[in-house]
């Protein structure tokens, strides 16, 4: 009921808040009823406007008071008349709009409102992907059958129902998918991963002898690098300089073999003619005219010679020896131009593989490449080094005494000593028996305890101080890395094993330890 206290009194001026009733603070308006539908009074109605009520006023005047302004308060807040309301509506409407700060939408009465939640969409047409409303016997999780209801196996409308048929699925509704953790789905990855690793394996079995020649022709590739970058500081362009030192490692191997040549041939002519003079040696020898007649010696060679299976078995080690013979040429000829060309294409191969590294590590990565391709290139070189001093000085010792194709023998001990540990004994062997068959048992002695010292100078003198310079690597490591690469790959795992602890030291050294210290 509208006071008339507040049609004589004056009306506040816009802006000026509302004193509250004198005495009491008016209660809260409870949330609307959306079933009202009492007609939202307007603004400036009398019964709108409402004054401060005097304080000699009565409790009854102050309660009509703080019940009307209650109710005008409610009709303005339903209406959404009052300036707050707008700015509040505003603020709301452009969180919502903006960053998505103050999405929570407000009822008129303070309260939040519930966010509308889209309803859960079910099936999807498969060709236009849009919803669509199934029957609420599909919709749903199908029921276990009736036990009553007929086989579907005999009756094609039961079948249908229980298929779940309809115009989208002609065949029936398909089950679930198999998840990842389904047993047949983890048993299926797991095997096809075994087949395929074990099939990997098989193709890196069959192509060891080409993944062999290609590692090969790259060692050599980097540890001439060296060589061609010192050739490009006196001004020589990369093309000349990497011809040039190709050029050197081909005349290397020609000189090799055309000394291995004369040899050969010589000794197999003076085989030849002194067969004959064998045999009769042999038949003239008392102690074998003995063996003879005790055992049959000659009748027994006699017939294992005219035998099928020994002419067959001869037959066989021949065309063996051939085979690889021309194995070893093929692959040396295959190696020399695969180093000529991971030589010429050296730093483009080194800018790919430096491109495969993260941007925010590829600094560091190339920095640590470019150290460990120095080192396999120091390496390279102090073999080398290594090999032809032991070159010059078995050329030298056998001219002295007098040893018969002393280049020949020097060659062979110079490439046999590029093979860590046992290469320089493997020479030694070699050099001594030969002086042996082509002189007499005091050459054997001398060229044994020539090589007995020049071993032990080159092992605790010049190796250490030539790989100390050139791969940095304790000598310790040296031996254990060709021990274990000659088990692993023979005479290639031998010459490739110390570069590879040179750089798996570096590696340790500069990446696994500073990370260590962090933790």
């Amino acid at each position: 009921m509208p006071d008339e206290t507040h049609e004589d009194g004056p009306k506040p001026a816009s802006g000026e808040t509302r004193p509250a009733a004198a005495g009491r603070v008016p209660t809260p308006a409870p949330p609307p009823d959306d079933d009202r539908t009492e007609p939202a009074s307007e603004p400036g109605l009398p019964g709108d406007s409402t004054e401060p009520t005097e304080s000699g006023e009565s409790g009854e005047s102050g309660a009509e008071s703080a019940d009307t302004g209650s109710a005008d308060t409610e009709e303005a807040d339903r209406n959404g008349e009052t300036d707050q309301d707008a700015e509040t509506d505003q603020d709301a409407e452009g969180d919502r709009d903006g960053d998505g700060e103050g999405d929570t939408e407000v009822a008129p009465s303070g309260a939040l409102v519930p966010e509308e939640t889209e309803p859960p969409v079910g099936e999807r047409d498969p060709a236009t992907g849009t919803p669509v409303n199934l029957p609420a016997r599909v919709a749903t999780e199908r029921a276990a059958p009736d036990p009553r209801a007929p086989d579907p196996a005999h009756d094609v409308e039961q079948r249908k129902r229980e298929a779940g048929v309809d115009h989208l699925f002609p065949f029936g509704r398909p089950g679930q998918p198999l998840g990842r953790a389904h047993p047949f789905v983890f048993g299926f990855t797991a095997a096809l991963g075994v087949i395929t690793a074990w099939l990997l394996v098989r193709a890196a079995t069959n192509a060891k002898s080409v993944i062999v020649m290609i590692v090969v022709a790259m060692f050599l590739a980097v540890g001439l690098n060296p060589a061609v970058e010192r050739l490009r500081r006196f001004g020589l362009p990369r093309g000349a300089a990497v011809a040039s030192v190709f050029l050197l490692v081909i005349l290397f191997f020609a000189g090799f073999v055309a000394s291995l040549v004369q040899p050969v041939t010589e000794q197999v002519t003076e085989l030849r003619k002194n067969i004959p003079e064998y045999v009769e040696q042999l038949q003239n020898n008392q102690t074998l005219a003995d063996w003879d007649k005790r055992y049959g010696l000659l009748e027994r060679a006699e017939k294992g010679v005219n035998s099928p299976d020994f002419q067959n078995s001869l037959t066989d080690t021949a065309t063996g020896i051939g085979k690889v013979a021309v194995n070893g040429i093929f692959q040396t000829i295959t190696i020399l131009i695969l180093t000529l060309y991971f030589l010429s294409s050296l730093p483009q191969i080194k800018t790919f593989f430096y491109q495969l590294a993260p941007r925010s590590r590829r600094a560091r990565v190339a920095l640590l490449g470019d150290e460990i391709l120095d080192r396999i290139g120091g390496y390279v070189a102090g073999q080398f080094t290594i090999a032809f001093i032991a070159g010059v000085s078995s050329y030298v010792f056998l001219s002295i005494i007098g040893v018969k194709y002393a280049l020949a023998l020097a060659l062979i001990v110079a490439v046999t000593d590029l093979i860590p540990l046992i290469g320089a004994t493997i020479g030694a062997v070699i050099v001594s028996l030969v002086a042996f068959l082509t002189g007499d048992t005091t050459d054997l002695i001398i060229c044994a305890i020539f090589y007995l010292v020049y071993q032990q100078l080159e092992n605790y003198l010049v190796y250490p101080r030539v790989m100390k310079r050139t791969v940095d690597v304790q000598p310790a490591v040296t031996i254990v890395a060709a021990l274990v690469g000659a088990a692993l790959l023979g005479v290639v795992g031998a010459l490739l094993a110390i570069p590879t602890a040179a750089a798996i030291s570096l590696l340790i050294r500069e990446v696994v330890m500073p990370r260590q210290e962090t933790l």
